[in-house]
């Protein structure tokens, strides 16, 4: 795993997290900057795949489970998919905090997955 581009997973991430809660917290219906937001991060995360197949290939391999490294990468990949779907179902202020919770949740998964990928011994 790249130690850079996991810093920028995060920040994408965490920034996205928040501009979604506070449009929420101010009755914001879920629209094109909450929605981009969320696939802006769904971007980033494609791209982690991509570093995630390629780096054991290349002699990167992860000091953790791979097994538990691919499961929070998979459910992070659905995360904001599924908060997408709720928001385009359910549009009101609530469906853009999902969004927010959702960005917030895979900033936290970013860092465990590095953690699992950089710091614990198999």
């Amino acid at each position: 795993m790249i130690g850079w581009y996991t810093v920028v997973e995060v920040a994408v991430a965490a920034a996205a997290g928040v501009l979604c809660l506070v449009l929420g917290l101010f009755r914001v219906k879920p629209g094109d900057l909450s929605m981009g937001a969320t696939a802006l991060v769904e971007l980033v995360l494609l791209g982690q795949l991509g570093i995630a197949i390629v780096a054991p290939l290349v002699g990167n391999s992860p000091t953790g489970s791979l097994l538990e490294f691919y499961i929070y990468l998979v459910v992070a990949l659905l995360l904001p998919i599924l908060a997408g779907f709720w928001a385009l179902v359910e549009r009101d202020r609530w469906s853009t905090v999902v969004l927010g919770v959702a960005c917030l949740a895979i900033a936290v998964m970013a860092v465990r997955m590095n953690i699992i990928w950089t710091v614990q011994i198999a």
